[in-house]
């Protein structure tokens, strides 16, 4: 299966568990993986064919901005399950979020959670 790799998607969001986070917001940064066939569109040259990936963009940007959950584990389905909404042509989608600058005292690294989901 072939595979369209969409990295560095950032947006200021609300998610977060502390109260600071969901009212003075943070940073978070999207990468996304895309499972689809492409030999159709390498034929026909048509982006009608595959996959446009700027709506892909605009959808997780949206939802980053958007969304006020507590955790990023509901953030991060919430936007797996929405891009495979987005597009009936993917079979599955890998969306790693990350966090760059955690809340955490003396703890300068970042947090990141990553899932895979398979059209069913």
């Amino acid at each position: 299966m072939d595979c369209i790799n969409v990295t560095g998607i950032r947006a200021y969001g609300y998610t977060g568990y502390l109260p600071e986070e969901q009212a003075l917001g943070q940073w978070f940064e999207v990468d996304v993986k895309l499972w689809l066939d492409v030999s159709t569109a390498a034929k026909t040259d048509g982006i009608e064919d595959t996959l446009d990936y700027r709506s892909i963009i605009s959808l997780v940007k949206h939802l980053l901005i958007t969304s006020k959950f507590a955790l990023i584990e509901k953030l991060i389905v919430t936007i797996a399950d929405s891009i495979l909404a987005e597009c009936d042509r993917l079979t599955q989608v890998q969306v790693i979020l990350t966090k760059p600058a955690a809340p955490i005292p003396d703890f300068g690294g970042k947090i990141s959670l990553e899932i895979i989901r398979t059209r069913s």
